[in-house]
């Protein structure tokens, strides 16, 4: 809802049925963990903090077409995994497929749980694990279906220079790392949300941010959230309620400090981005209402009173409206993808080349190679599960309730998605969750970027402009 007029100010709100559950997945201690191609560890040899499972049910006040929101302290899952993890989701609490949207925190700190690592050491509690997490996010659901109640969502937004570029151009070596990048312009939009009953107690908070968790990297060898962790414990401990995190369009946003090895410096990181939500969320008034001006004071100046006042029955009644669409959006592979037998030629010719540095004690080679051969593994798991044809259908989801727009959206999208909508629809809250269902579609990078040498556009599987077409395809839905 856009302000009336200059004597109203009103902060865009929504009103659903809605439920919120939380429990720990936590990883055996000793499972696999390498995340990083320059990791010399393949266990786990402790946790930094704990792993989550949120999940969160939006359900219009009449009706009952819903939307699950599956939240996993992990960094992404193959399509193989996925699946099997919905359908264990669905079997357990009759939910349907297509209403579940599992959604990453990406943390690069939790480790690759895929099924073809099971070979490796602790690979195998990867398939118990995945069962287990399975049945735990089921009860959850199960456990939300069933306690929903009528909830009022009050939004903000704020700031947070926690993330900053990583695209940076090595001037010396003539190449693109990916780093920090000072001076290069970062996306710090903060979209908090309070969601709170009809006794305006807090059931919940949202946290809304764009940042790579990759504050710990290849050094660290303990399964931890990274700096979603202690964000999220700073929170809670504030505000007394659980606190939903949804990572945003980051695939070219990154801690300004990080790939180190001290868990400190990602507590110090979560704590920046926790304080930064704490401040918007304390600044929201109470759901219902809006600020309006009470007109002229006669004191030692003519001052200018404003108070809180409630809203009247159709402002009330428009923070209900609903409508959810979900969608395939149909993005042109990009030309030239490396086949099956390439990419396992490229593996073998690594792994020889390790063990033969290794025999001549080259070190430094050896992990170079090391490196390398982990690239080409996730290239060949990625490729193995690539839909067939020549497009890839990316899924979208977007939910409409009351004043603002929820948006899931899979693969990894440069901040150029946010910011756009954000730009062209100034009025709306949108609140965007990034790396959502199975990570086979990789980063959507700008036009521009392409053939530039970047890592990310360098394995991104679809055509230039993809991200484009993404955009103008989001936003008019939204502008309907």
């Amino acid at each position: 809802m856009e302000n009336p007029s200059p004597t109203q100010e009103h902060t865009p709100q929504s009103r659903c049925r809605f439920a919120l559950a939380r429990c720990d997945i936590t990883p055996p201690a000793n499972m696999y963990h390498r995340m990083w191609g320059a990791a010399k560890h393949e266990r786990a040899t402790g946790v930094h903090r704990p792993l989550c499972a949120t999940v969160a049910v939006f359900v219009p006040l009449t009706g009952d077409e819903k939307q699950i929101v599956l939240a996993l302290d992990h960094c992404v899952m193959g399509r193989t995994e996925l699946e099997q993890f919905v359908n264990g989701i669905v079997a357990i609490s009759g939910a349907k497929a297509a209403e579940i949207l599992v959604v990453f925190s990406h943390t690069h700190g939790a480790g690759l749980i895929t099924l073809d690592r099971a070979s490796l050491p602790g690979g195998d509690l990867i398939p118990s694990y995945l069962e287990s997490l399975g049945e735990k996010a089921g009860a959850l659901v199960k456990q939300c279906l069933s306690s929903l109640k009528p909830a009022n969502i009050v939004y903000g937004r704020g700031r947070c220079s926690l993330a900053t570029q990583r695209d940076f151009w090595d001037a010396q070596r003539q190449q693109f790392v990916c780093g920090h990048h000072p001076g290069a312009p970062a996306d710090d939009t903060l979209i908090v949300a309070r969601v709170s009953d009809d006794t305006h107690e807090i059931i919940a908070t949202v946290v809304n941010y764009a940042c790579h968790p990759t504050t710990l990297a290849w050094e660290n060898t303990l399964i931890s959230p990274d700096y979603i962790g202690a964000m999220r414990e700073l929170v809670e401990r504030e505000t007394g309620a659980p606190c939903l995190f949804l990572q945003g369009a980051c695939g070219e946003l990154g801690p300004r400090e990080g790939f180190v090895g001290d868990t400190a410096v990602a507590d110090r990181n979560g704590r920046e981005l926790g304080y930064a939500a704490l401040s918007t969320l304390t600044a929201l008034p109470r759901a219902g209402t809006k600020f309006v001006y009470a007109g002229p004071v006669v004191s030692g100046a003519t001052l200018g009173a404003w108070k809180h006042e409630a809203l009247d029955a159709s402002e009330a009644e428009a923070l209900s409206t609903w409508r959810l669409t979900r969608w395939p959006e149909v993005l042109p592979y990009r030309a030239g993808q490396p086949t099956l037998e390439e990419t396992q030629a490229e593996l073998e010719q690594f792994q020889a080349g390790e063990a033969a540095a290794r025999a001549a004690g080259d070190e430094a080679r050896a992990a170079d190679c090391r490196a390398m051969v982990e690239r080409r593994n996730r290239m060949l798991h990625r490729i193995k599960q690539l839909p067939s044809g020549a497009s890839y259908p990316l899924q979208v989801v977007l939910w409409r309730i009351g004043e603002a727009f929820w948006l899931g959206v899979q693969g990894e999208s440069y901040s150029l998605l946010q910011t756009e909508l954000r730009r062209r629809f100034p009025e709306k809250i949108i609140v965007l969750a990034s790396i959502t269902a199975d990570w086979g579609a990789s980063y959507l990078p700008p036009r521009e970027l392409y053939d530039t040498g970047i890592y990310q556009e360098s394995i991104a599987v679809v055509a230039a402009g993809s991200l484009e077409q993404l955009i103008e395809s989001i936003a008019q839905r939204i502008g309907l």
